[in-house]
C-alpha cells in the first residue's frame, strides 16, 4: 500500500479562501478590524498594508486547517448533519462549548503574545465583522467562523505590530551607526 501524496499547499489555500468568501467574509473585512486595532499604534498605517497582512496570515497551514475545520462544523450544521447533542451544542453556539474558540486560538500561538492578547480582546468586544457573524438571525451558523476570524485578525494585527517594532529598532540603529560614523570622521 502506497502512501498518498499530501495536497499541494496552494490548493489548500484556495480552498480556506474559497470557504471564507463563500460564507460571507472578505479580505477587506478582515483587514478594517486589523486597521482599527493597529492604528492607534502605527500613524503611517494603510488598509493596504493590513490587506497585506490578512494574506500573509492565510498563507499558513495551520490557518488554512482551522478554516477548513471549522466551516465545515458550521456548514454540517446547517443541514444538521452532526450527532446529538453536537449538533444543539453547535447550532446554538453554546457559552460553554468552547471548542470554536480551541481551534481559532490553536493558530495564535505562532504570532507571540499580542496575537493572543488580541483574539481574546476580539472574541469579547466582536467588532466589525465578527459582531455580523456573531448576531446573524438567519439559517446560517457560524460557531466556528466568527472565532476564526479573531484568530486571522489578531494575528495580521499582531504581524504587523512586530514587523513596525522591527522597523523601528533597524531605524533607531542605522542613526546610532550614522552618528558613530560622523563623530569618527568629524
Amino acid at each position: 500500500m502506497s502512501k498518498q501524496q499530501p495536497v499541494h499547499s496552494k490548493v489548500v489555500e484556495k480552498a480556506a479562501r474559497e470557504l471564507l468568501k463563500e460564507r460571507g467574509v472578505n479580505i477587506e473585512d478582515i483587514a478594517k478590524i486589523v486597521f482599527e486595532m493597529q492604528v492607534a499604534y502605527n500613524k503611517d498605517l494603510e488598509m493596504a498594508d493590513c490587506i497585506d497582512s490578512v494574506d500573509k496570515v492565510l498563507e499558513k497551514r495551520e490557518i488554512q486547517h482551522a478554516v477548513l475545520v471549522g466551516i465545515e462544523l458550521d456548514k454540517l450544521a446547517e443541514k444538521k448533519q452532526l450527532s446529538e447533542p453536537l449538533q444543539s451544542i453547535v447550532e446554538t453556539d453554546e457559552g460553554l462549548f468552547g471548542v470554536d474558540e480551541t481551534i481559532a486560538f490553536g493558530s495564535v500561538f505562532g504570532y507571540g503574545s499580542i496575537a493572543v492578547t488580541t483574539f481574546g480582546y476580539l472574541d469579547k468586544q466582536k467588532i466589525g465583522i465578527i459582531k455580523e457573524l456573531d448576531t446573524k438571525n438567519d439559517s446560517s451558523i457560524n460557531t466556528f467562523l466568527d472565532d476564526l476570524i479573531c484568530s486571522i485578525a489578531a494575528n495580521a494585527a499582531s504581524r504587523l505590530a512586530h514587523r513596525s517594532r522591527d522597523r523601528e529598532e533597524r531605524l533607531r540603529h542605522e542613526e546610532i551607526e550614522d552618528r558613530d560614523k560622523e563623530e569618527r570622521i568629524g
